[in-house]
């Protein structure tokens, strides 16, 4: 899966969403209640993170259509 995040409001500063993506990641696995991602551009580097399931910044997923 590929996991979309919305960061920002359309004036581009922190503060509520705006419903479009602002980054994406790969769900690597969900586990514990938690989603577990690999994400590029992630303070200049690719890194393994984490989220809890729910968490607000996430706009939603995404399945390729292989």
């Amino acid at each position: 899966m590929i996991i979309f995040f919305d960061w920002d409001n359309p004036g581009g500063s922190s503060g509520p969403q705006d419903g479009q993506s602002d980054h994406t990641g790969i769900v690597e696995k969900v586990e514990d209640g938690r989603v577990w991602t690999v994400e590029g551009n992630s303070g200049d580097s690719c890194r393994e993170k984490s989220y809890p399931i729910g968490y607000y910044e996430i706009l939603g997923y995404g399945a390729p259509a292989y």
